[in-house]
């Protein structure tokens, strides 16, 4: 079963990067689709990007397609976000997810393991 932690969150203000990291353990990413998902306060939590197991499909909610980049690092077993123009809109709480198949998905119960999430809040 593979281990999921989130880092690189934080403050920043409108315009500006973040990259956030996601380090696994007890499995290879490359055994996974991988997600990073969002939710703000009192909101539901929503898909933001996916990497395909191999590696080969990206797919990204409209909002931030232009700005965030998914990426991998297979040799550090992490997948990245990197967030850039960032707006206030994008504050939230970050999750990575794993899923165990080929495809992406963009459902949260289409998603077999999660980190505890990461803190973006974006200033105006």
């Amino acid at each position: 079963q593979v281990q999921l932690v989130e880092s690189g969150g934080g403050s920043v203000q409108a315009g500006g990067s973040l990259r956030l990291s996601c380090a696994a353990s007890g499995g290879t990413l490359s055994w996974y689709t991988m997600g990073w998902f969002r939710q703000a306060p009192g909101k539901e939590r929503e898909f933001v990007a996916a990497l395909s197991r191999r590696g080969f499909t990206r797919d990204y909610t409209d909002s931030v397609k232009g700005r965030f980049t998914i990426s991998r690092d297979i040799t550090k077993n992490t997948v990245y976000l990197q967030m850039n123009s960032l707006k206030p809109d994008d504050t939230a709480v970050y999750f990575c997810a794993a899923r165990n198949a080929f495809t992406i998905a963009t459902l949260t119960h289409e998603y077999d393991y999660w980190g505890q999430g990461t803190q973006v809040t974006v200033s105006s």
